[in-house]
């Protein structure tokens, strides 16, 4: 069996769509997916799972509906299922998600946002 490592800057380097998230591992049934954000996501939850947001590079708030949460490079949280959140990142913000197989990115609300899913890099 090869061992491979997974790069994050050389797969970062193969994607530009912002909010489109991209799988790069999967371990057990979840899947880690890697992100380019910039500007405002769309207010959704995720009735059936907690979602992990790691900033890779940049910063990212996480608006919820009486506070917010700032998020710099090197830091993690997870947004326990069902809390209703709005990610918004003011400069592109590089990071990676991690949550259960067949998660839609927007969750509970669909749009123009909506990614397409298991898209592999």
């Amino acid at each position: 069996m090869e061992r491979r490592k997974i790069k994050f800057k050389e797969k970062f380097c193969k994607f530009h769509e912002l909010w489109s998230p991209k799988i790069i591992a999967e371990m057990n049934d979840y899947q880690f997916k890697l992100v380019k954000a910039l500007g405002e996501f769309v207010w959704h939850d995720h009735p059936e799972t907690d979602e992990v947001f790691i900033v890779i590079d940049g910063s990212l708030k996480i608006l919820f509906s009486d506070d917010f949460v700032q998020l710099n490079a090197g830091e993690m949280y997870v947004i326990p299922k069902g809390v209703r959140h709005k990610p918004v990142a003011d400069t592109e913000c590089k990071l990676m998600i991690v949550e259960p197989r067949g998660v839609v990115n927007t969750g509970d609300s669909t749009g123009d946002l909506t990614a397409e899913k298991d898209i592999w890099i």
